[in-house]
């Protein structure tokens, strides 16, 4: 049997390359939905605040809500995607995310749109655990730190064109204003309520995720943890080749365990610094503040002396300058490593943020300056946080708990991130954005201290050699 797939492919690396890309990038459209879902609510919520006459209580709520739907969501998929395989989970993944656009679009009392939203929350927090263990079970381990870094490509991508749909349909929108209204259903949600195609556009994503998903297998590591050898010895050839596959083979055969261990495990003392690496450095990306930035650029840019529109516009910078960096972690994280990008990218985005608190604090809030800040800002959580937390939860955990463990480490980032988009607005309003962008340095710098003690670099190591470092570590 080995010799069969090795005649398949011994003269076809070319293609098992493509074949590579292709269905990470597929695993990879989640966090397109992740970082539109992120990023499209920053255009709606001024409009929807104004509707519904929402308090700073109700405005965070309305905002957190998903993010409440992504911890449930991350809570039940590491269970999921160990029992019945990460595809179908990230089938699940993508059909929540499609009800919850149509209902976010059409619904009107504000209880029904808070209800989808959190569905729709259900379904990111899916697939942002799903999609980079999917991609680090299937990639080896020489590309495996920048095809994982692809996901988070995507969310910037994800991001970026919410921006670019937010302001194209606000343009739209403003267009249609000396228009009479026909009374339709474009005309409503277009025209007269704007924010709700805003959100609906995210049926488009979602349906092209959920199709293309039905063209990419079930990973090797799954597969052959459920006693499924001659399917994962497949799809192992197919994405290695002869020469790799051999290799590849044997190392996970030597690592299986049956997926579904007990969290007995997980907290033994063997995993213990794995798991605090697991749970810390999530939290601590998402408490350095990037997504009150994301949630709420608008809102800061405005209190910046940014009109409606130029707020808008620095939002479409923010995301461009986002993806554009997070090509820096795409062509270096398996070069440079993994604790250089961080520990850089954590020192640059403590520095900014400090310095964009004291231009409020002193009020200098005349030209770019807070723009550019807050874009030195996004650059260095672009090339560092964004890309290599994901790289690095999803290489510390051996196979069999690495699906809940990486449950835990992505329901940290959704706590912390949940506490982020609900407390951003009450924080602006009573202590204004200097002591807010503060607040978020200090939460961002233990980050330095992580990386440089605990986090190991695993830069070219396979999954199953990094396994054995915490054994030897132990002992």
């Amino acid at each position: 049997m080995i010799k069969q797939y090795a005649d398949q492919t011994i003269d076809h690396t070319g293609q098992s390359m493509k074949y590579l890309i292709l269905i990470c990038t597929v695993a990879a459209l989640g966090g397109f939905l992740f970082g539109f879902d992120t990023a499209v609510i920053s255009g709606v919520v001024g409009f929807v605040k104004s509707e519904y006459a929402m308090s700073a209580a109700r405005e965070g709520w309305f905002v957190s809500v998903a993010l409440l739907g992504c911890i449930i969501g991350v809570l039940c998929a590491g269970k999921l995607s160990d029992s019945y395989g990460r595809k179908k989970v990230l089938l699940l993944s993508a059909f929540l995310f499609t009800i919850s656009a149509i209902g976010c679009c059409l619904v009107q009392p504000e209880q029904q749109l808070i209800f989808f939203r959190l569905v729709g929350g259900l379904g990111i927090g899916v697939a942002s655990m799903v999609s980079p263990l999917y991609i680090t079970e299937f990639a080896p381990a020489s590309l495996r730190g920048r095809l994982v870094a692809v996901y988070q490509l995507a969310i910037t991508v994800g991001i970026l064109c919410a921006y670019f749909s937010n302001a194209w349909l606000l343009h739209v929108s403003e267009q249609m204003q000396n228009m009479p209204s026909d009374g339709g259903l474009l005309s409503w949600i277009v025209q007269e309520h704007v924010w709700r195609s805003m959100l609906g556009m995210g049926v488009f994503p979602a349906a092209v995720f959920m199709l293309s998903l039905l063209a990419i297998p079930e990973t090797p590591r799954w597969l052959m943890s459920k006693g499924r050898e001659q399917m994962a010895r497949k799809w192992v050839y197919k994405v290695n080749g002869a020469e790799g596959a051999a290799k590849e083979l044997a190392a996970m055969k030597a690592a299986t365990v049956p997926t579904g261990a007990s969290m007995k495990e997980l907290l033994s003392p063997l995993y213990k610094t794995a798991l605090i690496i697991g749970l810390l450095l999530p939290c601590l990306s998402q408490l350095s503040g990037i997504n009150a930035v994301i949630y709420y650029g608008p809102r800061i840019l405005d209190a910046a002396g940014f009109t409606l529109g130029g707020a808008f516009g620095g939002q479409v910078s923010i995301g461009i300058v986002n993806m554009l960096f997070t090509f820096v972690a795409i062509f270096t994280i398996d070069k440079w490593g993994r604790r250089p990008l961080l520990l850089t990218g954590a020192a640059l985005a403590c520095m900014a943020l400090v310095i964009i608190g004291l231009l409020f604090f002193f009020g200098i809030t005349e030209g770019p300056w807070i723009l550019l800040l807050i874009l030195l800002y996004i650059a260095s959580f672009a090339f560092s946080f964004g890309p290599v937390c994901w790289v690095i939860v999803g290489e510390i955990f051996p196979t069999h708990i690495r699906g809940r463990a990486m449950g835990l480490a992505t329901l940290s980032l959704w706590v912390a991130n949940f506490f982020v988009g609900w407390l951003t607005p009450v924080l602006l309003d009573h202590v204004g954005p200097a002591a807010t962008f503060w607040l978020f340095a200090l939460l961002c710098s233990p980050t330095l201290l992580l990386t440089w003690k605990l986090i190991p670099e695993t830069k070219g190591k396979s999954l199953e050699a990094i396994e054995a470092y915490w054994r030897e570590r132990k002992k």
